[in-house]
C-alpha cells in the first residue's frame, strides 16, 4: 500500500496547525465532534429532498471511547461517511471542506446548519495524537474505507471492512513529555469537562461508556462499581427555546451552571435576532461586583458560539467598556470564523451584534429605573461607578448613552435621583443644576458653601464618589442646563441687595484683603468679601477649570503629578471673627493679623477636607487665642 504524500502547501499548513494555529490543544476535541455533528446534519439535509431516506433524531448519535492500554481515544458518529474520493479529497487536501461545499448547495431553512466550515479541524488531533486512523462508509454504499496518517509525511487510504454508515476515528494519543501531560486525554472526567465547555450545545446525544458504583444488592456498606452508557452534553441549549417555556428559575440555573457569578442575576435579556445578521443572546445584570472587577486583572467579553459550538471563552469586542459587568454568551451562524475559529476573520457582523446588544443593555436598564427601582439601585450601588467612568472616559463619547442612567443623592430628597428627576423640579428662576463634591453626604450637609444656594430653596445633587465630578464636568449640561458647584466662584444666583452691599464690604476691606493674600503667599489666588456664606467664618471657593474636590483626587493619583487648583479665601464680614480682624488691622498689630490669618486658612482647608501644612503650628496658633 503505497503512501500518498499531502500536497506541499498542505504539508507546511499542517505543520502550523500543530504548532501554533489554535492557542489550546484541548480544542481537538471540539473540532472532530463538530465534524461529527455536520456529518449526521448532512443525512437530515438529504432526508429533506429524499423520499426514501426517513431522518429519525433518535439514531443518531457521537460516541466517545478509550482504551488507555493502547492509549487510543475513538470518536466515532453514525453521519454521512466518506466514499473513498470524500476521503482522499477532505483528508488528503487541508482546507478542503466538505462541510463548505455541502453547505452553499444545501442552504438551511430551518435553524440547521453545519458548523465545520474548514476542512482544517479535523488536523488539530495531531496536536495531541502520533498518528490518526479514519474509517468511513459513506451512505448508501456497501464499501469502507480507512485512511492513516502520522502527520505531515503523508498518509494511506485502503479498503476495509465496517458493519454501519458512519465514521470513527481514533487517535493514537502521545507520550508525556516534561511541558506536556497528554495523559489527560485518555483520562473520562477531562474528557467531560471539554465537551461540557465546548460542545455541550451539540444537537446530537454525545455518549460515553462511563464509570459508577453503586450498592451491592443486599448489602449497604458494600459497592461495585459498573459501566453504563450515557449522555454527556445538553443538546438543546436554553437560548433556543422559547421565552414563554422558561422561568426566571431557568435563567437563574444557567447563570450558575455556566459560573458567570456566586450572586442572583438582577435582570437577564433574552435576544432572537433575525434581522440582516441571525443570533440568539442571553445576558445578565448581575447584582454584586466580582471581587477583581475594578482590577487590571478583570477580563470583560461575553461566551461566543457559533452554531452551538463554543468558540471565545470571553469575547471582549461585544461589550463596551461602560458594559463590561453584563454577563452571558451570543450564538451566531452567520459569524466569519478564521481558520482555527479561536478569531473571527471579519468584524463587520461582531460590530452589528455589538451594537445591538449595547441598546438591548442600556433598554432594561432604564426599564428596571423606571419599574424596579430597588433594583436598580442595588445595581447601581455595585456598577454606578463603572456608568460615570464611561461617561468621563474617552472625552465624553458616550455621555448621551449614559447620563439618563445616573443616580445622585439629592439635599432635598435625601435618596438617590436621576438628573431628569432634578430638572423636573426646578423653579423657575434657577439657571444652573447645582451639586457639591466631597467625601461623604454628612461632610456635604454641613458645608457653609451651600448656604447661599439652599436659601434660595433649590436642591444640590451630593457627588461623593471621586468620579462623579470629572464626569458631570464631561457632560456639561443637561437639557440645555448648565452644572455649577456651590464652591464655583460665581454661583449665577440673580444679584440683590446682598449683592450691592458685598460690592461695599469688597471695597471698604481692599487693603486688609490684600494684606491678607500677601500673608498667605500664593496659597490662595485671592481674599473677598463672601456673598455665599450666612453663619461661617470663612470658605474656599475654586475659580477655573480644576475645582478643589479635583484636586484632591489627581494629586491622590500615583502618577506623581501635582495639581493645584486656583482657590480664593472667602471671609464672611458680619461674622465676629471679621470684626476683630478689622480692630486688629486698624491698630496695625499684625501679630494678631497673622494669627487670625493663619487660622482662618488652615480652619477653611480643613472644612475641605484638605491636609493643614503645619498641624504642630496650628494647635499652637489655637491655644495662642484661648490664652
Amino acid at each position: 500500500m503505497a503512501k500518498k504524500e499531502f500536497r506541499a502547501e498542505s504539508k507546511r499548513l499542517l505543520e502550523m496547525m500543530i504548532n501554533s494555529i489554535y492557542t489550546q490543544k484541548e480544542i481537538f476535541l471540539r473540532e472532530l465532534i463538530s465534524n461529527s455533528s455536520d456529518a449526521i446534519d448532512k443525512i437530515y439535509y438529504k432526508a429533506l429532498t429524499d423520499d426514501n431516506l426517513v431522518f429519525n433524531k433518535d439514531d443518531y448519535y457521537i460516541k466517545l471511547a478509550v482504551d488507555k492500554e493502547s492509549r487510543t481515544l475513538t470518536i466515532s458518529d453514525t453521519g454521512i461517511g466518506m466514499t473513498k474520493e470524500e476521503l482522499e479529497n477532505n483528508l488528503g487536501i487541508i482546507a478542503n471542506s466538505g462541510s463548505f461545499a455541502f453547505k452553499n448547495e444545501n442552504e438551511a431553512k430551518d435553524g440547521h446548519n453545519i458548523i465545520g466550515q474548514f476542512g482544517v479541524g479535523f488536523y488539530s488531533a495531531f496536536m495531541v495524537a502520533d498518528d490518526v486512523t479514519v474509517t468511513s462508509r459513506a451512505l448508501g454504499s456497501n464499501e469502507a474505507y480507512q485512511w492513516h496518517s502520522a502527520g505531515a509525511d503523508g498518509y494511506t487510504i485502503e479498503a476495509c471492512e465496517k458493519d454501519n454508515v458512519g465514521t470513527e476515528i481514533t487517535l493514537k494519543i502521545k507520550q508525556n513529555t516534561e511541558d506536556e501531560n497528554y495523559d489527560e486525554y485518555l483520562e473520562e472526567y477531562r474528557l467531560r469537562s471539554i465537551i461540557k465547555k465546548y460542545s455541550d450545545f451539540i444537537r446530537y446525544p454525545i455518549k460515553m461508556d462511563i464509570q459508577s458504583s453503586r450498592p451491592k444488592e443486599g448489602s449497604e456498606n458494600e459497592f461495585e462499581d459498573f459501566v453504563e452508557e450515557q449522555t454527556v452534553n445538553s443538546m438543546v441549549p436554553i437560548w433556543r427555546k422559547n421565552k414563554s417555556e422558561l422561568t426566571d428559575e431557568d435563567y437563574e440555573n444557567f447563570y450558575m451552571e455556566k459560573r458567570y457569578g456566586f450572586d442572583k442575576p438582577i435582570s437577564h435579556i433574552h435576544i432572537k435576532a433575525d434581522g440582516a445578521i441571525v443570533y440568539n443572546a442571553i445576558l445578565f445584570i448581575p447584582e454584586k461586583t466580582p471581587f477583581d472587577y475594578y482590577t487590571k486583572e478583570y477580563e470583560k467579553g461575553l461566551e461566543l458560539y457559533s452554531n452551538g459550538v463554543l468558540i471565545m471563552d470571553k469575547c471582549s469586542d461585544l461589550l463596551p467598556d461602560y458594559f463590561s459587568f453584563v454577563k452571558g454568551m451570543v450564538d451566531s451562524e452567520d459569524l466569519s470564523l478564521n481558520i482555527s475559529r479561536e478569531m473571527l476573520q471579519h468584524d463587520r457582523q461582531l460590530k452589528m451584534i455589538a451594537k445591538n446588544i449595547q441598546s438591548k443593555i442600556k433598554s432594561q436598564l432604564q426599564a428596571l429605573l423606571k419599574d424596579d427601582r430597588d433594583k436598580y439601585e442595588k445595581f447601581y450601588e455595585s456598577f454606578g461607578r463603572q456608568l460615570k467612568f464611561g461617561v468621563y472616559n474617552d472625552y465624553g463619547m458616550n455621555k448621551e448613552v449614559l447620563q439618563d442612567l445616573l443616580l445622585f443623592t439629592s439635599s432635598q430628597e435625601k435618596k438617590l435621583v436621576t438628573l431628569d428627576e432634578y430638572i423636573s423640579r426646578m423653579p423657575e428662576d434657577q439657571k444652573y443644576i447645582y451639586y457639591a463634591a466631597g467625601e461623604s453626604v454628612e461632610r456635604l450637609e454641613k458645608l457653609p458653601q451651600t448656604e447661599m444656594v439652599a436659601d434660595k430653596g433649590y436642591e444640590i445633587l451630593y457627588l461623593t464618589d471621586d468620579i462623579d465630578e470629572f464626569a458631570i464636568k464631561v457632560i456639561m449640561n443637561y437639557k440645555e442646563k448648565e452644572f455649577k458647584s456651590v464652591s464655583s466662584g460665581d454661583l449665577g444666583i440673580e444679584a440683590d441687595a446682598n449683592d450691592e452691599a458685598a460690592k461695599a464690604d469688597e471695597s471698604e476691606n481692599k487693603d486688609l484683603f490684600e494684606y491678607m493674600s500677601g500673608f498667605l503667599g500664593g496659597k490662595v489666588k485671592k481674599v473677598k468679601a463672601s456673598k455665599r456664606l450666612k453663619s461661617h467664618p470663612v470658605c474656599l471657593s475654586s475659580e477655573g477649570e480644576v475645582s478643589i474636590e479635583m484636586e484632591k483626587v489627581l494629586n491622590a493619583m500615583p502618577s506623581g503629578q501635582e495639581v493645584k487648583a486656583d482657590k480664593v479665601l472667602e471671609i464672611n464680614v458680619n461674622h465676629q471673627v471679621f470684626e476683630a480682624m478689622k480692630d486688629a488691622f486698624a491698630v496695625d498689630n499684625k501679630d494678631k493679623l497673622n494669627l487670625y490669618t493663619n487660622l482662618l486658612y488652615n480652619q477653611a482647608l480643613l472644612i475641605e477636607g484638605l491636609p493643614i501644612e503645619d498641624p504642630v503650628d496650628f494647635t499652637n496658633n489655637i491655644c495662642k487665642i484661648m490664652q
